[in-house]
């Protein structure tokens, strides 16, 4: 997998949009419980059950966003002692949950450090683009909406699935589609992992061309063992969604500006001008 760091695409306008996308995911990873550190005086096992009762209560979960009801009984976030040990306790929920709305909240939660900063390094590099193409509040609806198709889409694939699904993966999944389509040419800085890191310039078509290549391959269960725990369905769908979206605004998307060449030997020389 190639690590993208910079793109060749100066937006024209300040991305306030993706900035205040980037400020909120990371506000709510730090106010999940047990998701950024241990819970104060607490140990491990309550620091899961804390965390698995939060996530149950504002993750989207496939079988509920199908059938549209809570399940009978919930993780409260305590922790108790039972016939094959410790715990963490269930009982019927003591609040209502709007499977619908569990879908938007979702999309600012994650599991770990390196999910989070991973989906933003991409919202960040790739976000701005697209937010200056469409406008602040058009792009906002776009990555809404994106972030929909793909928790709805994956719902579908899992109807009977009743673990939670977090992240802005599928949101982001549509602004690269969406920057696929705007700006196939643009040039990419990436890291390519072999042996070391080494850097290279290609075109977006390419870098997330493999990228959505991957998913695809991943979400079918070829080149994981049972497609691990990430919902790469959900990637390909809100990749297709903001591809689809953003296909009108493709005539009217000025081409990104060429980058300069390296130059060599004589070339390198400075020139005076009389």
């Amino acid at each position: 997998m190639v690590i993208p760091v910079h793109d060749v695409n100066p937006a024209r306008r300040t991305p306030y949009v993706t900035y205040a996308l980037i400020a909120a995911n990371v506000l709510v990873f730090l106010a999940t419980p047990g998701a950024a550190g241990s819970v104060p005086g607490s140990g491990e096992l309550a620091r899961l059950c804390n965390l698995q009762a939060f996530m149950d209560h504002y993750a989207a979960v496939p079988r509920e966003l199908i059938h549209g009801r809570m399940p009978r009984l919930v993780p409260t976030g305590a922790v108790g002692v039972g016939p094959h040990g410790p715990g963490c306790v269930v009982a019927p929920p003591a609040y209502d949950k709007s499977p619908a709305l569990s879908v938007f909240t979702a999309m600012f939660l994650h599991g770990g450090w390196l999910h989070l900063l991973g989906n933003m390094l991409f919202l960040l590099i790739f976000g701005n683009n697209v937010e200056d193409r469409m406008g602040h509040i058009r792009y906002f609806l776009f990555y809404v909406f994106c972030g929909y198709a793909a928790g709805y889409g994956f719902a579908l694939l899992n109807a009977s699935s009743a673990d939670p699904l977090i992240g802005a993966s599928g949101a982001i999944a549509g602004v690269l589609g969406a920057y696929l389509v705007l700006y196939p040419r643009a040039r990419v800085w990436v890291l390519v992992p072999f042996l070391v890191f080494l850097p290279l310039r290609l075109p977006a078509w390419l870098v997330l061309g493999f990228w959505f290549g991957l998913q695809a391959v991943y979400s079918s269960g070829h080149g994981v063992s049972g497609a691990g725990t990430v919902a790469y369905s959900a990637h390909v769908v809100g990749f297709v969604a903001g591809m689809l979206l953003a296909w009108p605004l493709k005539p009217g998307t000025p081409p990104p500006p060429e980058p300069r060449r390296l130059v060599f030997g004589r070339q390198a020389r400075p020139r005076h001008v009389w």
